[in-house]
C-alpha cells in the first residue's frame, strides 16, 4: 500500500481483516518481523518512537480521556501548546462552544472542568470532538481516524463525519481513515483500499 502525502485514502474491510494491525504496526506498538513501513522514504523502525508519533494525529473508536481537565486533554500530545494554540483547535474541532458550558462537581468550568474517568462526564460526540482538537493540536503529517464513527449515533455521526472532512482537507496533511463501513468511507474518500485476511486485495 502506498500512499503518497496528502493523499485521502480509505481503508475498508470486515472484523478481523487486519486494519487496526496497520495502525497498531504504524504506531510501532508492535515491530515488523519482516517487510518495511516508510514515511517520507524513512524506515520507521530507524525513528524514536516519540518523533514517530508526534507527527501522526490519531481519533480512535474508543477515545479514552484522562480524569483531568479539558485543556490537559486537548495539549496532552504536546504539552508546550499555548492557550491560543488550544482554543484554536478546540473550535475547530468544533469543542469550544460545549466546552464554555461546562462544570464539575468541584465547581470548575469551562476548559478546567475534569471530565471523569475515561470522560464519563462526555457524550460520545463531544469526546470525538475532544479527540479531533487533541489530534489538531500537534500540527500532525498524518491524521488516522480508525473507527473513529461507528460507536456515535446516527445525528451525532453526521457531524462529526463534517469535522473529518475539514481535517481531511487540511492543508498538507495525509489522511488515512478506516472503517468496516464502506458508505462511510467512500463519503469522506475517493480512494479506497479493500482488505481481506491480512492483504490489501483490491484499491
Amino acid at each position: 500500500l502506498t500512499i503518497r502525502p496528502g493523499e485521502k485514502i480509505g481503508l475498508v474491510g470486515r472484523s478481523g481483516a487486519g486494519k487496526s494491525t496497520i495502525v497498531n504496526l504504524l504506531l510501532r506498538f508492535y515491530d515488523i518481523d519482516s517487510g518495511r513501513i516508510l514515511i517520507d522514504g524513512t524506515d520507521i523502525a530507524t525513528v524514536t518512537q516519540d518523533s514517530l508519533r508526534s507527527n501522526i494525529g490519531m481519533v480512535t473508536q474508543d477515545t479514552s480521556l484522562l480524569h483531568r481537565s479539558v485543556r490537559d486533554n486537548i495539549v496532552y500530545g504536546r504539552p508546550d501548546a499555548t492557550d491560543e494554540d488550544m482554543l484554536h483547535a478546540a473550535k475547530r474541532a468544533e469543542a469550544h462552544e460545549f466546552v464554555q458550558r461546562l462544570t464539575d462537581p468541584k465547581g470548575r468550568t469551562g476548559y478546567d472542568a475534569h471530565v471523569g474517568e475515561r470522560g464519563v462526564k462526555l457524550s460520545g460526540g463531544q469526546r470525538q470532538r475532544i479527540a479531533i482538537a487533541r489530534a489538531l493540536i500537534t500540527r500532525p503529517k498524518l491524521i488516522v481516524a480508525d473507527e473513529a464513527v461507528s460507536a456515535l449515533d446516527v445525528s451525532v455521526q453526521a457531524q462529526v463525519l463534517n469535522l473529518m472532512a475539514d481535517l481531511r482537507d487540511h492543508h498538507g496533511v495525509t489522511f488515512l481513515f478506516i472503517s468496516h463501513d464502506l458508505a462511510v468511507v467512500s463519503h469522506l474518500c475517493a480512494d479506497v483500499a479493500v482488505m481481506k485476511g491480512g492483504l490489501i486485495v483490491e484499491q
